[in-house]
């Protein structure tokens, strides 16, 4: 997102509630990366990442008016989008809950030997990247939401204590404790088992045939090898902090630029008949 001034910002705001569908446009587009990527690593998959994007850009837009500049404007979308994130039920892992023993035993277990060449052509080293990428934002939802939630901000967005601590309803003392826990148990899981990131014996590659039979990834949609990633991401801390020293246990949490059906529902919205309805709201 651009940085504006909060004066800057309040302008839009006050434009975009009196029915200025450019500055609206601005705002909303300035903060839709953050909110899919937050949204992405929360629910696990692109399709339900999208469809909850798209509920809180909504949810922005009716509440745009209570705005009052009193922290950030990312701070406030994503204290928005956080809180409807962790009460989302619409997900496909809130129908079929992951936890770090089954994603374990799956690994220790699974007959990835008994199954047949499912590749459909596509070249096995895509695959394995595309289960790579998939496999570590899978393994998040092994965490319970506040603890997801604790892990994403702090590790993908580095936002600062006080902020995230604000967003969360918690301290910033206890937001610190509770991330380093956090991310101590995630590179724990990763050392054990994972041969990419850790010294485990799993390796993608010798997987990919697995996972494609359980549907974990499709040779017909690499969503990770197909998204477009970002150079940089909305900040929203006031500070770097290391928290543990454990960065570079998670270089996987890439962001990524949103798709582009969320673009046009954004541009057909605005265009709609919706927008003055919401507006209103």
């Amino acid at each position: 997102m651009d940085k504006k001034t909060n004066e800057e910002l309040l302008n839009l705001v006050d434009k975009a509630v009196a029915g200025d569908k450019s500055a609206l446009e601005t705002l909303i587009l300035s903060v839709q990366d953050l909110v899919f990527n937050l949204s992405l690593r929360m629910l696990g998959t692109f399709p339900d990442a999208e469809d909850a994007t798209q509920d809180i850009l909504l949810k922005i837009i009716t509440h745009l008016s209570s705005f009052k500049g009193e922290s950030a404007f990312s701070t406030w979308v994503f204290r928005i989008a956080a809180n409807h994130l962790k009460d989302y039920k619409k997900h496909m892992f809130a129908k079929f809950p992951l936890s770090f023993e089954f994603y374990g035993d799956d690994i220790r277990n699974g007959k990835i030997d008994d199954v047949p060449d499912l590749t459909q052509n596509v070249e096995k080293s895509i695959l394995a990247e595309e289960l790579k990428m998939s496999c570590t934002n899978v393994m998040l939802q092994c965490l319970d939401t506040e603890s997801r939630c604790i892990f994403i901000l702090g590790t993908m967005f580095k936002v600062d204590s006080r902020i995230a601590g604000d967003i969360l309803g918690i301290t910033p003392e206890a937001y610190r404790q509770r991330l380093s826990r956090i991310r101590g148990k995630m590179a724990e899981f990763l050392k054990e088992y994972c041969g990419e990131y850790g010294k485990g014996t799993c390796r993608c590659a010798d997987r990919v045939n697995y996972a494609i039979q359980n549907h974990r990834i499709s040779p017909a949609r690499l969503d990770f090898t197909d998204a477009i990633p970002m150079e940089t991401m909305v900040e929203v801390k006031e500070a770097m902090e290391d928290i543990d020293g454990l960065s570079q246990e998670f270089s996987f949490c890439k962001t990524y630029q949103s798709p582009t059906g969320l673009k046009d529902f954004i541009q057909k919205f605005l265009e709609g008949t919706s927008f003055s309805v919401v507006r209103n709201a």
